[in-house]
Formats: C-alpha cells, structure tokens, sequence
C-alpha cells in the first residue's frame, strides 16, 4: 500500500514538473501571440492612420491652394473693378505714382503679389512692378508675351463675347488664370480688365486695359502655407523627389502640364505612436493594453486634428480672412435663402448696409495696418451689438446685416441707433483712439423688394442717400430716392454725352469793373449748359453730379482752356475761372494749366484761378506747391466766396493768394436807409493790410456800388454792372473799352 501510494505520489511530481514548463510555455505563447496580434494591429493600425492622415494632408493642401488661386483673382477687383482705375488709364500722361499707389505697389504691400503687369488695349505692356518696386517695362515686356499673352487673348475674347460685371456675385468680373513657370519659378498668373465699377465708364468690350498679377509659389506663398498648416519641409520641387516618404500634390496648368510638385514630410500620427511604444511591448502584457489604449486616443487626437484643419480650410472658404465674418460669398448664399422664406410666408427682415466714413483719410494718415485694426474693431463691435444677425464684410470698410425682427422696419431703426451711439465713442486700437462715423442704408423685405438684387440696390440707394445727407447718419430705402438715382443717373449720362459730343455746353463771361473808374478789367468765365428736355441748367445742378462721377476735372479742364482761348482774343483784361477741389489735389495742377496756356497761348499774368476757401484748407499741403508754381510765372490766384468757410479772418493772413472775393450773401446786406457792412469793412481792411485786392459779388444796386467804392473795394462784380454775356458780346466789350482808352 506504502509502495502504491509512493508510487502515486512519484506520478504526481513528475506530471506537475511536467505540466509547469507546458503552463510557462503557453503563458509564454499566448503572452508572445497576444503581443504579436497587438503588434500586427498596432502595424496595421498605425499604416492606416498614417496613410489617412496623408490623404487628408494632401486634400487639405490641394484646398487651399485653388482657394488662393481665386484668392489672388479676387484681390485684384479691389482696385480693377474701380471708376478711378478706368479714368487715371485714359489720362495721358498716365500719374505712374498713382498706379503705384492703387494697382501695383499696393498689391505686393497689402496682399503679397509678386509682380504686377498692366497692359494697354493693344496687349502693350505700359506699367510693371517687380517685389515691391517698379519695373523696367523694357525687361518686363517679354515675361508679358511669354507667360501672359496666351491668359489675354482668352480674356480679350471673352470680354468681346458680352460678359458683364456680376455686381451681386463673388466675383464680379471676368478673368484668366492659370500657373505657369516663370524665370524658373512656378507662380499664379492671373488677368482681370480693369472696368468702371458704375458701369459709367463705357469701353468697348475687349478693348480694357488689363491687369496681370503673378504670385510665385516657391517663395513666402508656400512658406506662408507651410507655415499656416505646420507641414514640416514644405517646398516647391521641380521633380518627383526620390523619397518616398514625402507627400506631395502635383501643379499642373489647365491643359495639364506638370509644373512641379509642392512636397513636404508628412505628419505620421501611427509612425509617431509606434516609435514610442514600441520599448515597453516586451513588458507586459497590461502595458501593452495601455499602450493599445493611449494609441487609440492619440489617434483619435490627430484625426480630430485633421478635421479641424478641414474645418478651418472651409471656414476660411466663406469668411472673411481680417476680421472673421461672413464674405461676400456666404452673405450672398445667407441672403438668398433667408428671402426664399420671407417668400414663402416667413416674417420680415431688413438689410443694413454699413459704410465708415472717410476711411480712406485713416490709412493715409496713419497707414493700412490702423485701418486693419479699426475694421477689426468695428466687425467687434457690430457682432456684439446684433448678436443673432448675419454680419458680414463686402469688402474693404463696407459691411452688411442682414437683421431679424418683428417688425423689422422698427427693429433696423432700433439697431442702426446702436450702431450709432456705439461709434459716438472713440475706439481703443492700442497706440491710441481714433474716432469715425458711419452711414447707414436700410432696405426692407418684402416691402422695398423680393430678390437679393434688388434688396441690396435698395440698401446701396439708401446708404448713398445717408452719405449725401451728411454722414454719420441712417436711411431708409423710399420709391422717391429710388426716383433720385435714376434721375441723377441719367442726368450722369446726358453729362457724358453732352462732354462727348460738346453739345449744349457753353461759357459765359460775367464781366467785372474798376470800381473808382468803372473801367472794365476782366471777366469770370461761368459754365452754362442747355439741355434738350430740361432746359438752361446752372451749375449747381449738374457740377455736383460732376465731381461725384469723376467728370469734374475733365469739365474744368475744357472750361479752362475755352475761356483761355477766349480771353487771348481779347485786346486786354483778365479771365477768371473756378478750380475745383478734385483739381486742387492732384498734383498735376500746374502742369495741366501750363500745358493749356502754351496751347492757348495766353499770357499768364492774364490768368486768374478762383478756389474756394474750404477746398484750399482741406488740400492746403497737396494743393500749396502747385499755386506756388503757378504764382510764380505770373498766374493769380483768388479766394472765392470768401467769409462763407471755416474761419476766415484766422486764416486770411496765411493764405497765398492775391484777391479775396467777398461773397454776395454779405454784399447783399448792404440796403438802402441802412449803414455799411462792418464785415465787409473789416475784410477789405485786412486784405489790404495782407497786400491783398479785394472783388465784391452780387453788386445789384447803385448804394452797393457807392458804399464799396468808398471803403476801397478794388473790383465790382454784378447785374447792377453787367449781365452774363457770350463769347461775341464779351470780346466786343473788350474791344470798345480799347477803342474808348
């Protein structure tokens, strides 16, 4: 029995012995086919994130390289789709400082292009910029006829073939563009016309100057995206790279020829995770289930990542860069569908269209980077105050709300207030406060209109309507501002026609007098234009429209050269005619009014220009230099209206003029029964005191003239003297008064 259970005991050793090792051996097996399952996962795992995160990699490249491709065609319309770019092309000689200000310069400054080309009607290269300078056209015109003549001729005959400006689409005009290599460097060469904005700067179509931006993709373009998108290596390569670990999206111009690739070393997520996990597979199974679980979540990290780069890509899709909001793109889409259900049954909703005034003033006193930081401040300011609303920017310091309320014609009036009192307080910009205003338009729906179109035109009315009432100020879109525009708008077209064809337009010559002798010394040339539905029209009725449209220069500048052309047939005497503001600030001034002497060949000592107190101060530092030239080989110089601007004996003793003209609203005070004028008395007497002559308007009434004569007044201007008269009568005037001396 002892033997029996010896002999048991000895089995049962040797078969635990036996089964010890098979249990490690299996623990050992299972341990080492769980750590190479968890392996092979973790490899396949890790190959699909990386190949995931690759792809996504690339479209997200491939999207925001064709968004900055229309990014590029987009920029241009700031200052392509411009009245101003159309009007400085035709000018001859063409202000190159103006170009570089507004369409070459500026570009590279503010957006970041490369080069930019202009060219004329005939495909002649006429400007260019090179990173910031201007150009040699010399050298520059073969890059034009290399890379860019085939995008001109595809425009040129698109632009013949009728397509018009898409005023409520994204983008308004259009355009060619394509990639090409130039001097070796892949780059973006886009072609846009350069077209009036109003549509009042008629063209033949395919005639427009064009202009031609390029923006290399090898330089700070792909490092801005690297950058951007934290792809580390990011670079243009000629050639497919022998590494097969970089990622690449291939550029191709539109027939579809291989430029290059942009490459760059991917962001591996499961590379990345295996790299750290790998040591401690070996430790334990339980570590490797942590690590299996830390590498889910960091995987799900990175996809979530790469998502939101997606997001992002999309987002900068439909809003606008500076400031965030809405873009012209996702308003128009926003607007469009919040109509469709106002069409069907749905409540109102107002469009608010909001303009800063006299931004321009902002960037050029302080710089664009100021004007930035204010349109950020006022995109702020407008989402806080219409929180629910769709605010968005159109462009440069223009902004739209499109506003729900009930009603919402009581609503708008109550937001356009806010805004108001918003922009009533100066705004913080960090290195100091600036303090701006803002007009309003207002249009309502379905009240005003029904279509997005015709909203927005109601809302651009209004604001036009809010600005010409005086700014800093809202309106509501009426039938009657609508009648308005179109009246103003065709008077703007009759003007055209009438400054084409030179009918009805005419001068007459109002003469003025010697006051102690009675002698006739000159006359004020006066622009009178007859029309044939509206009759005999004076000046202030369409010279408002003038300087608005741009015309105000080119209808001076014929004024000018007629009444010069007059006057040097006249024996003796001296023609006065008005400058306006427009003309004051162009720097071209004195050039312009030498060029018409020497082609009238008037005399300048003959010459008297007349300006008006408030333009001189407004433009006194571009203006000052250009009245000096001129004063300086013998023209005069008056100050017209004089007492009716700012305040004028403050000013008088710093003015470089040589006649003051006292405005007929302070001649007129003079009445029968009654005393002088002191004011009168205190101008003439300061302007003598200054050196200066003195001229009275309006005189209508013998008492006018004695008075004026017997404080010294210089010169008598009025009906009491003489009536307007035409060219023939005035230089008979002239001509009698030789006779009678």
């Amino acid at each position: 029995m002892e033997r029996l259970r010896r002999l048991g005991a000895l089995v049962s050793s040797e078969r635990h012995e036996a089964f010890v090792p098979q249990i490690i051996i299996r623990s050992v097996v299972i341990v080492l086919l769980m750590a190479a399952l968890l392996a092979g996962f973790m490899l396949v795992a890790a190959r699909k994130a990386d190949e995931l995160s690759i792809a996504r990699q690339q479209k997200l490249i491939a999207t925001v390289l064709e968004q900055n491709f229309r990014s590029i065609a987009h920029d241009q319309e700031a200052a392509t789709v411009w009245d101003d770019s159309v009007d400085e092309l035709r000018k001859r000689p063409i202000d190159l400082r103006w170009l570089d200000d507004n369409l070459g310069i500026w570009f590279h400054s503010y957006y970041g292009h490369d080069e930019i080309m202009i060219v004329d009607p005939n495909d002649r290269l006429i400007y260019a910029m090179r990173e910031g300078r201007r150009d040699d056209i010399a050298g520059a015109a073969r890059l034009v006829r290399i890379t860019a003549q085939p995008l001109l001729t595809e425009l040129r005959v698109r632009m013949r073939n009728g397509l018009p400006i898409r005023r409520a689409s994204a983008v308004l005009t259009p355009g060619a563009i394509d990639l090409g290599m130039i001097n070796g460097h892949p780059a973006i060469v886009s072609a846009k016309p350069i077209v009036s904005d109003t549509g009042e700067r008629p063209q033949r179509p395919g005639s427009e100057y064009i202009h031609v931006s390029i923006r290399y993709l090898d330089g700070s373009f792909i490092a801005d995206i690297a950058g951007r998108y934290e792809l580390g290596g990011g670079r243009f390569a000629a050639k497919l790279p022998d590494d097969p670990g970089l990622s690449r999206v291939a550029l191709r111009t539109r027939s579809g020829s291989l430029l290059g690739y942009f490459v760059w070393e991917p962001f591996l997520p499961g590379t990345a995770m295996l790299g750290q996990v790998a040591p401690a597979l070996g430790a334990s199974l339980i570590i490797v289930f942590a690590i299996v679980t830390w590498l889910l979540r960091r995987i799900r990290f990175s996809t979530l990542q790469l998502s939101a780069a997606t997001s992002r890509a999309q987002h900068l899709a439909d809003h606008d860069p500076l400031t965030s909001l809405a873009n012209r793109a996702l308003f128009d889409k926003r607007l469009g569908i919040e109509l469709a259900r106002v069409a069907e049954g749905g409540r109102s909703l107002a469009l608010l269209y909001v303009d800063l005034d006299h931004f321009k003033n902002v960037n050029d006193h302080f710089g664009h980077p100021t004007g930035d930081q204010l349109i950020c401040a006022l995109s702020r300011i407008l989402s806080d105050i219409a929180p629910d609303d769709v605010v968005a920017r159109l462009g440069g310091d223009e902004f739209a709300i499109i506003h729900f309320g009930d009603p919402a014609a009581t609503s708008a009036e109550t937001l356009a207030r806010g805004i108001h009192r918003a922009l009533a307080r100066p705004i913080d910009l960090g290195d100091g406060e600036v303090l701006i205003g803002a007009s309003i338009g207002i249009a309502v729906a379905p009240r005003d209109a029904g279509s997005p179109v015709d909203l927005v035109r109601a809302a651009d009315i209004a604001l036009y309507e809010a600005k010409r009432g005086g700014r800093r100020r809202h309106a509501f879109y009426t039938a009657a501002m609508g009648e308005r525009v179109r009246d103003r708008n065709g008077i703007e077209a009759d003007l055209r026609e009438a400054m084409r064809t030179g009918e009805g337009l005419d001068i007459v010559y109002q003469p003025y007098f010697e006051a102690r002798t009675g002698a006739l010394i000159g006359a004020e040339a006066l622009i009178r234009w007859q029309h044939a539905d509206r009759g005999t029209m004076l000046p202030d009725q369409f010279i408002p429209i003038a300087e608005e449209c741009g015309l105000i220069e080119t209808l001076n500048e014929w004024v000018l050269e007629q009444a010069c052309l007059a006057a040097a047939r006249w024996p003796t005497g001296t023609i006065s005619v008005n400058l306006s503001a427009v003309q004051l600030r162009n720097a071209a001034l004195a050039e312009r009014v030498f060029s018409i002497l020497k082609r009238t060949r008037l005399s300048p000592a003959r010459l008297e220009l007349e300006i008006t107190e408030t333009s001189f101060l407004d433009s006194s530092e571009k203006c000052r230099s250009s009245l000096g030239w001129l004063r300086d080989v013998g023209v005069r110089i008056a100050l017209d209206d004089f007492g009716t601007g700012y305040s004028s004996f403050k000013h008088l003793a710093g003015l470089e003029v040589d006649r003051v003209k006292i405005d007929q609203s302070f001649v007129s005070t003079i009445q029968p029964g009654k005393p002088g004028s002191p004011v009168i008395q205190a101008i003439v007497g300061l302007a003598r005191l200054s050196g200066l002559e003195t001229t009275a308007e309006g005189v209508e009434t013998e008492q006018q003239r004695l008075f004026l004569t017997s404080i010294g007044c210089a010169a008598l201007q009025g009906f009491l003297l003489a009536r307007p008269l035409d060219m023939a009568d005035i230089e008979a005037r002239f001509l009698a008064a030789q006779a009678g001396a």
